[in-house]
């Protein structure tokens, strides 16, 4: 099986912060497979670290409300041509991000609060038909 797998997963340092979501979880679970890492929003041209964003309305943006929605985009669009190209079987995504959330994100508060729905780059994998799974739910 081919996995696409967020690249902050694996461990690398892309988040926002500077750091990463390494999970044992899914280190265990890709063993034997072929894994693809991505980082859609590194895609985008976006550097790390980073402030933190958040969908607001439907787009992405920073807490001051300037607008980072371009750069999202741009990088999930990059990244599905990668999964594409790659003929991905799933992909496994960090919770929560505005580019990655498979079953929720953030609400757009910059307070931590929760609202169903999902991020840019695993709304399109799933627009296009790409089995996706929140990394919680390995």
């Amino acid at each position: 099986m081919k996995l696409l797998v967020s690249a902050c997963l694996l461990g690398e340092n892309c988040k926002y912060n500077g750091g990463n979501n390494y999970s044992e979880k899914v280190s265990e679970y890709i063993k034997g497979h072929e894994v693809i890492s991505v980082c859609p929003e590194l895609l985008g041209g976006l550097m790390t670290p980073r402030e933190s964003a958040e969908m607001v309305d439907g787009r992405v943006q920073l807490k001051d409300g300037t607008s980072v929605d371009e750069a999202f985009r741009k990088g999930a669009g990059l990244a599905l041509w990668i999964a594409k190209e790659q003929k991905i079987d799933l992909a496994i995504l960090q919770s929560r991000s505005p580019s990655c959330g498979v079953n929720q994100i953030y609400d757009g508060s910059f307070t931590g609060r929760l609202v169903n729905g999902q991020g840019v780059f695993a709304r399109l994998l799933k627009e296009e038909g790409i089995p996706v799974i929140d990394v919680a739910d390995l």
